[in-house]
């Protein structure tokens, strides 16, 4: 198995590529959304409060790069998560945060009683 340190150019640019995806709150929110059924851009739209072209557009890039899927039903197009991986991607990246924000909330408190 490679290390991260083996990773090709090509493969640092895809991730790299992921990383900007993921790194808009609007396309989180609406991956955790779509965690737990299939909805339509319009039912999307009304839930994050959002214009249904702006929800398209996100769903759009998150497609683009393999994250959910369409499927179209009439004059609606309903989207589903296609890599629930990502799931744990963002898991693994909320724990370590949560840990660093503890470990730093912890120093500040220590500071303050040490005055």
């Amino acid at each position: 198995m490679s290390t991260p340190r083996d990773y090709p150019e090509e493969a640092l640019a895809i991730l790299a590529r992921r990383f900007r995806l993921l790194s808009e709150p609007t396309r989180l929110r609406l991956l955790c959304i779509l965690s737990s059924e299939e909805r339509s851009v319009g039912d999307l739209a009304d839930q994050l409060g959002c214009t249904q072209a702006n929800v398209s557009k996100h769903l759009g890039q998150l497609a683009d790069e393999g994250l959910v899927s369409r499927r179209k039903a009439g004059l609606n197009t309903y989207y589903r998560v296609a890599d629930e991986s990502v799931f744990t991607l963002c898991d693994s990246a909320w724990i370590a945060a949560r840990r660093h924000l503890e470990t730093r909330a912890e120093a500040v408190r220590g500071d303050r009683e040490a005055l």
